[in-house]
């Protein structure tokens, strides 16, 4: 496919398995489709959008009345190695399939669809996934990798290699990198105690918050303070 295409589609009940040689994106209108792949399965409704990299394995199906809005972008506009998103419907994303749909079938607006497509590639890429928003926001509790896995639709054997793939590092080296930027935050702008600042990061006291500290500076939470005021 060289062109970029924006239509209405509607899918039945029974599953249908392909790939093709584009990326596409789905944005459902009405009803939901169940979508599998390899390592995921998820099931797609208006509040959300998904993109399919090109290649990608997968089997598709609607039990309900259902139509999307489908753009089917070829691969000179595409970035990258990105693989399949599951995305929340933001106000942006809202705002991208409404003008899609003003384009949508229409043959004379093409420049105009093309500048869309560009404009979706770009966001893709800038897009953060819902396991990555769920992790800096809870970074000072405990985080099941079930948890993460479960909110990419992803199976937790599969999660792990996905996320040090997509940002190169495990998810757990990724949450202590978090904790510790917020340690050494709270240790040279506040004059909090090791009791309440181990507290505040979610340890169960601050002996464990001390080994964990050394084990990563090489020094003492305290003897950091001191070093780095001065």
């Amino acid at each position: 496919m060289e062109r970029v295409v924006c239509e209405k589609r509607s899918y039945s009940k029974e599953f249908h398995s392909h790939q093709h040689e584009f990326g596409q994106f789905l944005f459902p209108l009405q009803g939901s489709l169940d979508i599998q792949t390899k390592w995921q399965e998820l099931h797609l409704d208006p509040d959300h959008c998904f993109y399919l990299p090109p290649m990608f394995d997968h089997q598709y199906r609607s039990m309900d009345r259902n139509e999307f809005l489908i753009l089917d972008i070829p691969l000179n506009y595409l970035p990258g190695d990105t693989g399949s998103m599951y995305m929340q419907l933001d106000e942006q994303w809202v705002s991208i399939r409404y003008l899609l749909l003003e384009e949508a079938g229409n043959p004379e607006n093409r420049m105009s669809l093309i500048s869309l497509a560009r404009y979706v590639t770009t966001k893709l890429q800038q897009s953060s996934s819902p396991s990555i928003d769920y992790i800096h926001r809870h970074f000072m509790e405990p985080i099941r990798l079930e948890t993460l896995a479960e909110l990419e639709h992803y199976h937790p054997s599969y999660y792990s290699a996905w996320f040090k793939k997509k940002h190169g590092k495990s998810p757990k080296a990724y949450i202590s990198e978090l904790r510790l930027k917020e340690a050494d935050h709270l240790l040279l702008s506040t004059e909090w105690s090791m009791s309440r600042i181990s507290e505040e990061l979610g340890f169960e006291n601050s002996s464990s918050f001390t080994r964990w500290f050394v084990r990563h500076r090489g020094i003492s939470p305290q003897q950091y303070r001191i070093l780095k005021k001065g």
